[in-house]
């Protein structure tokens, strides 16, 4: 009997994608270090102190002795937050979010390192990285699921097209009841 053709499977749509992952790290970097930039920038000039990439790339000037060390290390905090919105948008699964959080800080502290050319030695400094690591990891997978699980809507709401369970004005998912049957 002669053997039957096999038939080529398409790759399913999670399959690994390594260009669209790369793509993915690459874009999210970018948007880390742009929203650091801006929010540092603006942050050094609303405090009268001189701007230089030391501010942004290099782990001594997060300092525990100083304002200006405090502030920075508040100015990354709020940069966290804008990575949790830039992950919302960027990949928008609530299962990647540890990936991409956990690759970008150790991408940050590969520039740093390479910046200063040696490990950091601040206690604040690997401290900010765990608490936003911890804040990306944690508010980035709670707002992916958000989105995740949000009713799907099929159309503008009316008669026959709306959101699910739009025939009744409670919002409650329509269903009905079955009979019981009695023992």
């Amino acid at each position: 009997m002669p053997k039957r053709p096999r038939r080529l499977r398409r790759p399913s749509p999670d399959a690994f994608q390594p260009l669209r992952t790369f793509l993915q790290i690459l874009s999210l970097q970018t948007i880390y270090y742009i929203s650091s930039f801006v929010l540092i920038l603006f942050t050094a000039l609303v405090a009268g102190c001189a701007f230089s990439l030391d501010l942004i790339f290099s782990w001594r000037s997060v300092r525990g002795d100083n304002a200006v060390g405090w502030t920075l290390s508040i100015v990354w905090l709020l940069c966290s937050g804008i990575m949790v919105i830039a992950q919302l948008l960027v990949h928008a699964r609530s299962k990647m979010v540890l990936d991409f959080s956990l690759t970008l800080h150790f991408l940050h502290l590969l520039v740093v390192t390479g910046y200063e050319w040696e490990l950091p030695k601040s206690v604040l400094w690997w401290g900010l990285q765990v608490a936003s690591a911890a804040l990306m990891v944690g508010v980035g997978t709670w707002a992916c699921r958000w989105r995740e699980l949000r009713p799907i809507s099929f159309g503008s709401g009316g008669v026959g097209g709306g959101t699910v369970g739009a025939g009744d004005p409670s919002g409650a998912y329509e269903m009905v009841r079955m009979k019981e049957e009695e023992v």
